[in-house]
Parts: C-alpha cells; sequence; structure tokens
C-alpha cells in the first residue's frame, strides 16, 4: 500500500528544528563509507538521534571552516543520509556522478519556503521538481510516478484550494518511501547513531 502525506504529518510536529531546514537522501547498495568517499567526505564522530545530529550541522557550517554534515545510517540495501540545513542531496552537479550505478531518492526543503524532490539513477535524473509546484516536472521519465504522486498527497494547482494546508513535506517523504521502500520513522530519527561524515559546503541548490 501506498504511503501518503498523512503518514508523514509528524515530522514538522515532533522534529520542528530538523523541519526547518533538511535534505534527506536514500542511496541503494552503498554502504556509509562507499556514499562518504564518492562526496569527497572526511569521517566526523557519531551522533545519536535528530537533536544531536542538528546540533553538529550548524557547529560545523558556522566554524571558519565551513562544512556540511553527513549524518548516515543503513536500512536494508539503502543507506540514509540526512543534512540538517542543507542540500547536497539535490544538487545536481554533487548528486548526479555520486548516483553512478545506483538510485538515489533526495528530497530537501527550508523555512523560506524552497525545495526540492530528485530521482536519479546511474547519473541520470529521472525526475526533478519542487514539491510545492508538482504540475511542473523535469528529468527523462517525469510521469513515471504521476498518479502515485496524486494518491500520495501532492497538491496540483487544478484540484487545490488556494486555503488548503500545505502538504509539501510530508508528501516528499511518502514519494521517497514508494520509490525505495524505506520508511523513516520517529523512532529511527530520535534513537539511531549516525556515523558522521562532512563535506565541503556546496556553493549554490542547483534548480530549474
Amino acid at each position: 500500500m501506498t504511503a501518503t502525506a498523512a503518514d508523514y504529518l509528524w515530522f514538522e510536529e515532533d522534529f520542528p528544528e530538523l523541519a526547518n531546514a533538511y535534505c534527506v537522501t536514500l542511496v541503494q547498495g552503498l554502504s556509509p563509507s562507499d556514499v562518504l568517499h564518492r562526496l569527497d567526505g572526511r569521517d566526523e564522530p557519531p551522533r545519536t538521534g535528530a537533536d544531536e545530529i542538528d546540533e553538529a550541522a550548524y557547529d560545523l557550517l558556522s566554524a571558519d571552516d565551513a562544512r556540511q554534515l553527513l549524518a548516515m545510517t543503513t536500512i536494508g540495501d539503502w543507506t540514509l543520509i540526512i543534512e540538517p540545513n542543507g542540500y547536497l542531496g539535490v544538487s545536481e552537479d554533487r548528486a548526479l556522478p555520486a548516483s553512478a550505478g545506483t538510485r538515489w531518492i533526495s528530497h530537501f526543503a527550508n523555512i523560506n519556503g524552497v525545495d526540492a524532490f530528485l530521482w536519479a539513477e546511474d547519473t541520470t535524473e529521472r525526475l526533478w521538481f519542487e514539491p510545492l509546484f508538482p504540475d511542473s516536472r523535469w528529468g527523462t521519465t517525469p510521469d513515471d510516478v504521476l498518479q502515485p504522486m496524486r494518491d500520495i498527497g501532492f497538491q496540483f494547482m487544478a484540484e487545490t484550494s488556494d486555503t488548503a494546508d500545505s502538504l509539501a513535506g510530508p508528501a516528499a517523504f511518502a514519494l521517497a518511501e514508494h520509490l525505495t521502500g524505506i520508511r523513516i520513522t520517529r523512532e529511527l530519527l530520535s534513537e539511531t547513531t549516525f556515523v558522521c561524515g562532512s563535506t565541503k559546503v556546496t556553493s549554490m541548490l542547483c534548480g530549474k
């Protein structure tokens, strides 16, 4: 059964600091160390739970040599990457080369209403769109998951009231689950001890 936006309403309620600005990425068939190597990263001390990784990320970003924290854990055949206040996972210049030989699913949002969703496979961008504006989509297969997007709860212009609450963030989580089979839970975010690394800060978010 396809997850829906309603299944992820808890994220913004339970993790408000992380929800202010985050990027969540799932990479198939690579270990955290493999992912870090592809992103030219370095090791950082492990951290437990969303609050610790959020604090560590801001410490790294505010240092003289600003770096982006990557908090990673293995779930089945996938590596989950969480970037507090980051967007490397949806930056095409970094994510597409790193997706060589694998599947890469990532979504990002920040407090300013900027967001992005990327589905890449073997350096090819299959789908890129802004979850707040799902009517506009790019990639080699931009409509392959159009019906699941509707079922999940993405708010298309012709089908949504102007006064409806935004479901873009929760819907992005649900679409990532649809494409990977991996469900992100409260317990995972609050109890996991994450393998951590860091990379140089990406200069800008690539867009369309």
